[in-house]
């Protein structure tokens, strides 16, 4: 046999040679190919996950107002969500573009310190209301001008007990406006 031939496919079915010398070098992939496969097709899902779908959002900083506040450069430009109080009459809203603008304020702290949020979307949820003394959660990020540009904006509702207690001093349910 010449090593032209070698390199050839056997052909079983006419060469009356033997069905076990046929198989040699007819046994698929090596173990290491197929696990180098699984690697990869793992790999890729994982990526899949963390860059390409709303898993992404996994991995973004969770800080409250103070603490961006304290240090704004260490957090220009990255992607975060931002905790903190709806400031009292803070809230506007602009038609042309469609924005909307508040400020948050940490717990316990004075107007001065409050982070200025841009919206630029037309519709926020029902129970984003102005004097109601919610805590907002804004996700998006610190621009050079200090103004922090939400792309989502996600107003936490206050409990039952804490709506009774606010009922007592006047407040009203959100949905009954």
């Amino acid at each position: 046999m010449t090593s032209q031939d070698r390199r050839l496919p056997l052909d079983c079915s006419n060469s009356g040679i033997e069905k076990k010398e046929c198989d040699v070098g007819h046994r698929g992939l090596s173990p290491f190919v197929k696990l180098a496969v699984v690697v990869v097709l793992l790999g890729g899902a994982v990526a899949f996950l963390i860059f390409g779908s709303q898993a992404s959002d996994a991995f973004v900083y969770s800080k409250f107002v103070n603490e961006v506040l304290v240090k704004p450069e260490a957090f220009i430009g990255r992607e975060l969500r931002v905790e903190g109080n709806l400031e009292f009459g803070s809230v506007k809203f602009r038609q042309d573009p469609c924005e909307w603008r508040f400020a948050l304020t940490s717990t316990g702290s004075s107007s001065s310190n409050s982070l200025p949020v841009r919206f630029p979307q037309c519709v926020v949820p029902d129970t984003f209301r102005d004097g109601m003394g919610i805590t907002v959660t804004v996700q998006g990020s610190l621009q050079d001008d200090g103004w922090f540009v939400a792309n989502q904006v996600i107003p936490r509702c206050p409990s039952r007990y804490e709506m009774d207690e606010r009922r007592q001093e006047g407040f009203i349910k959100p949905h009954d406006r």
